[in-house]
């Protein structure tokens, strides 16, 4: 390893040898990580169409939300969606609003194995509410 200091004007390089079991083990574990994000892709799977409900509870600063996520799916698109709010103060309140007043622009028309909602509309926990819900949607949506 070769590392450039600069001290009082003056540019010195100075030689770090690490240890050659060292280095062994770091790039056997740079190499078991490659391998191991090339295996974890994800899945498309199908889904069966219709109208699809479930719960989503997450934590905030204040406590325990959740909100109630309605999906509905054809041809594992999402065709349509709608949130109802279920807050405990008005904080939350105002971020359930924002967030079920931007999810259908972000997921509709969209495959359902593609959402990956992290803000909507500066709320970003209630997207832990949607993604819980989601994940409790895709099960019982999902072909056998």
């Amino acid at each position: 390893m070769t590392r450039t200091l600069t001290a009082r004007g003056r540019t010195t390089v100075a030689r770090f040898a690490a240890p050659l079991g060292a280095t062994t083990a770091l790039l056997t574990t740079l190499t078991a990580c490659s391998t191991a994000a090339e295996v974890t892709e994800p899945v498309d799977e199908s889904y069966r169409d219709g109208v699809y409900q479930a719960n989503g509870t997450y934590e905030s600063p204040n406590g325990s939300e959740n909100i109630i996520v309605v999906i509905e799916l054809e041809n594992d698109v999402v065709t349509g969606v709608e949130i109802t709010t279920n807050p405990n103060n008005p904080t939350t309140a105002n971020f359930q609003s924002l967030f079920a007043g931007g999810i259908g622009d972000l997921i509709i028309g969209q495959d359902i194995d593609d959402l990956d909602v992290t803000v909507v509309a500066g709320s970003s926990l209630t997207s832990n509410g949607f993604r819980a819900a989601l994940d409790a949607i895709k099960a019982d949506a999902i072909e056998r």
